[in-house]
């Protein structure tokens, strides 16, 4: 597994970290890591899968593009048949 793997320990301890840190700067707010991880767990849960899909979606038109291009290069090949 990679270090960016979002269920590794030391990957969701630093998104706690970052998440304490946006409210500091953004909000003057301290968050304990509790209240990190309970904000972790909302986008995991809420807006993580809104945010996959999307890149899904994205993945899929990327593939449905090369699709179409490697359709063309292999139609390109093609011998015309003498009738």
């Amino acid at each position: 597994m990679s270090n960016d793997d979002p269920t590794n320990e030391r990957t969701t301890k630093k998104m706690i970290q970052d998440i304490q840190q946006f409210f500091q700067n953004e909000f003057d707010q301290e968050y304990s890591e509790f209240d990190g991880q309970r904000v972790l767990h909302f986008v995991k849960e809420a807006l993580a899968p809104h945010i996959y899909n999307a890149a899904i979606a994205d993945v899929k038109c990327v593939f449905e593009q090369q699709f179409a291009n490697f359709e063309e290069e292999i139609s390109s090949l093609e011998r015309p048949i003498r009738r």
